[in-house]
């Protein structure tokens, strides 16, 4: 008996630690992301998160957002709505994007219009000869007596290396950067360099385009959304009232 209690003990030891050993060799859970950026060019799994729709995942460049299935084999591009909220998931992920993008650029990189006591800002991406960037500068003495405070980046749609990207340059190169701005608008002429060193238009220009802007003036609101155009004064005040 106690030879056979001993084979025993020794065969259940050796299961034992044939079960160790296989729970050792167990590679830890790896994030089906890696694999699923794999399949898709130019992406890494950081782009990727799960969506709303079971056996899907959101796919973010920018705030430009897609949807592909888990195997990489198809996407689809366009809003994704919760149909029992009529919530657009899509447009609420943009916005979240936006204000992360944003909060990382310190205002002291921006030109600022306020009153002492503001009640909304809004930041606005600008070309310093769009039309209709000049018409609202043209009147941010009223919108800041509505009380809204202006954040001002550039956004020269022409690119690199044209008149209205120097003139954004000069901008920032003048001792009086709000002064500077609005001359320029004016159409006046800047006598300030065309570089310092210090210029945050590339970079506002490569934001703006992560944001996908098409027109300026682009007016980002506090909550994140973005409105392609001019918005007189008081049409402002009352979009950011939800009005």
């Amino acid at each position: 008996m106690k030879i056979r209690a001993r084979i025993l003990f020794l065969g259940l030891a050796s299961a034992c630690a044939y079960n160790a050993f296989a729970a050792d060799q167990v590679s830890p859970k790896v994030d089906p992301r890696i694999d699923l950026a794999a399949k898709i060019p130019g992406t890494t799994p950081d782009e990727l998160r799960v969506s709303a729709i079971p056996g899907m995942y959101e796919l973010v460049r920018g705030t430009d957002i897609a949807y592909v299935t888990s195997d990489g084999k198809y996407a689809i591009s366009g809003d994704l709505y919760d149909l029992k909220g009529n919530d657009n998931l899509t447009e609420a992920r943009r916005r979240d994007i936006r204000l992360k993008l944003l909060a990382n650029v310190p205002e002291s990189d921006m030109l600022i219009f306020g009153p002492r006591d503001p009640k909304y800002t809004v930041t606005v991406f600008t070309d310093v000869d769009c039309a209709y960037c000049r018409k609202l500068h043209s009147q941010i003495a009223e919108y800041n007596r509505l009380g809204v405070r202006v954040r001002y980046m550039f956004f020269p749609r022409s690119g690199p290396n044209t008149e209205s990207w120097t003139k954004a340059e000069q901008v920032w190169c003048s001792a009086n950067r709000n002064e500077a701005l609005t001359k320029a608008k004016l159409g006046e002429e800047l006598k300030s360099p065309k570089t310092c060193g210090n210029s945050p238009v590339g970079r506002d220009y490569a934001l703006g385009q992560q944001f996908d802007i098409r027109g300026t003036p682009a007016i980002v609101m506090n909550n994140g959304e973005m409105l392609g155009g001019y918005l007189p004064p008081l049409a402002l005040v009352q979009h950011l009232q939800g009005k």
